[in-house]
Protein backbone atom coordinates (compact mmCIF):
# COMPACT_ATOMS: atom_id res chain seq x y z
CA UNK A 1 0.00 0.00 0.00
CA UNK A 2 1.70 3.25 -1.17
CA UNK A 3 0.79 6.38 0.60
CA UNK A 4 -0.37 9.40 -0.76
CA UNK A 5 0.63 12.85 -0.15
CA UNK A 6 -1.75 16.13 -0.03
CA UNK A 7 -0.16 18.77 -1.49
CA UNK A 8 -2.22 22.45 -1.22
CA UNK A 9 -3.37 23.93 -4.89
CA UNK A 10 -3.35 27.55 -5.37
CA UNK A 11 -6.12 28.12 -7.40
CA UNK A 12 -7.64 31.99 -8.43
CA UNK A 13 -5.81 34.84 -5.91
CA UNK A 14 -3.67 32.16 -3.62
CA UNK A 15 -1.89 31.43 -6.95
CA UNK A 16 -1.35 34.82 -7.75
CA UNK A 17 -0.13 35.71 -4.23
CA UNK A 18 2.18 33.08 -4.16
CA UNK A 19 3.59 34.06 -7.38
CA UNK A 20 4.01 37.89 -6.47
CA UNK A 21 5.63 36.45 -3.48
CA UNK A 22 8.03 34.14 -5.68
CA UNK A 23 8.77 36.92 -7.81
CA UNK A 24 9.62 39.75 -5.32
CA UNK A 25 12.05 37.25 -2.98
CA UNK A 26 14.22 37.11 -6.64
CA UNK A 27 14.05 40.93 -6.63
CA UNK A 28 17.24 42.27 -7.75
CA UNK A 29 19.35 43.63 -4.63
CA UNK A 30 21.12 46.36 -6.76
CA UNK A 31 17.63 47.27 -8.20
CA UNK A 32 16.30 47.80 -4.59
CA UNK A 33 19.17 49.73 -3.17
CA UNK A 34 19.04 51.92 -5.71
CA UNK A 35 15.48 52.57 -5.30
CA UNK A 36 15.63 53.54 -1.40
CA UNK A 37 18.80 55.45 -2.49
CA UNK A 38 16.76 57.93 -4.84
CA UNK A 39 13.71 57.99 -2.59
CA UNK A 40 16.31 59.36 0.14
CA UNK A 41 16.97 62.07 -2.63
CA UNK A 42 21.16 60.80 -4.13
CA UNK A 43 20.81 60.44 -8.37
CA UNK A 44 19.60 57.28 -10.19
CA UNK A 45 23.43 56.93 -11.71
CA UNK A 46 25.42 57.18 -8.48
CA UNK A 47 22.35 54.86 -6.72
CA UNK A 48 23.06 52.46 -9.20
CA UNK A 49 26.39 52.31 -8.76
CA UNK A 50 26.39 51.81 -5.15
CA UNK A 51 23.33 48.95 -5.60
CA UNK A 52 25.74 47.26 -7.84
CA UNK A 53 28.55 47.37 -5.66
CA UNK A 54 27.16 46.85 -2.78
CA UNK A 55 25.94 43.91 -4.52
CA UNK A 56 28.54 41.93 -5.89
CA UNK A 57 30.65 42.73 -2.53
CA UNK A 58 27.79 41.76 0.26
CA UNK A 59 26.30 38.69 1.19
CA UNK A 60 22.39 38.65 0.97
CA UNK A 61 22.72 38.27 4.76
CA UNK A 62 25.08 41.41 4.20
CA UNK A 63 22.81 43.61 2.59
CA UNK A 64 19.81 42.50 5.09
CA UNK A 65 21.36 43.53 8.14
CA UNK A 66 22.35 46.86 6.47
CA UNK A 67 18.65 47.54 5.37
CA UNK A 68 17.42 46.93 8.92
CA UNK A 69 20.24 49.29 10.27
CA UNK A 70 18.85 51.83 7.86
CA UNK A 71 15.76 51.61 8.54
CA UNK A 72 16.04 51.43 12.07
CA UNK A 73 18.29 54.98 12.32
CA UNK A 74 14.79 56.29 10.19
CA UNK A 75 12.72 55.64 12.89
CA UNK A 76 11.98 59.00 14.72
CA UNK A 77 13.76 60.73 12.20
CA UNK A 78 12.35 64.32 11.53
CA UNK A 79 13.56 64.16 8.46
CA UNK A 80 13.05 60.99 7.18
CA UNK A 81 13.01 61.84 3.45
CA UNK A 82 16.55 62.77 3.47
CA UNK A 83 19.84 61.00 4.17
CA UNK A 84 23.28 62.10 3.52
CA UNK A 85 25.84 60.33 2.50
CA UNK A 86 27.71 60.99 5.88
CA UNK A 87 24.26 58.85 7.31
CA UNK A 88 24.79 56.26 5.36
CA UNK A 89 28.12 55.65 6.07
CA UNK A 90 27.15 56.02 9.85
CA UNK A 91 24.25 53.82 9.75
CA UNK A 92 27.15 51.09 7.83
CA UNK A 93 28.99 51.07 10.60
CA UNK A 94 26.27 50.07 13.30
CA UNK A 95 26.08 46.99 11.06
CA UNK A 96 28.54 44.12 13.40
CA UNK A 97 30.33 42.82 10.29
CA UNK A 98 33.50 45.25 9.49
CA UNK A 99 33.11 44.28 6.02
CA UNK A 100 29.89 46.11 5.55
CA UNK A 101 31.17 49.56 6.77
CA UNK A 102 34.27 49.18 4.10
CA UNK A 103 32.60 48.11 1.27
CA UNK A 104 29.66 51.10 2.00
CA UNK A 105 32.96 53.71 1.93
CA UNK A 106 34.48 51.65 -0.91
CA UNK A 107 31.37 52.30 -2.92
CA UNK A 108 30.65 55.76 -2.10
CA UNK A 109 34.05 56.34 -2.82
CA UNK A 110 34.37 54.94 -6.40
CA UNK A 111 30.90 55.82 -7.44
CA UNK A 112 31.39 59.75 -6.62
CA UNK A 113 29.55 60.94 -3.74
CA UNK A 114 32.00 61.22 -1.23
CA UNK A 115 32.83 64.99 -2.47
CA UNK A 116 30.24 66.51 -0.78
CA UNK A 117 29.29 64.02 2.51
CA UNK A 118 26.37 66.94 3.80
CA UNK A 119 24.62 66.81 1.09
CA UNK A 120 22.18 63.69 -0.40
CA UNK A 121 23.57 61.67 -3.02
Amino acid sequence: MTQQRSFPRFTGLGAVGVISLSLAACVNPSAKIATSLEGYGFQPAQSQCVGDRLEANLSLGQLQQLGRAAKASREGDTTPGRLTVSDFVRVSGQVKDPKVPLEVGKAAAACGILTDPASPL
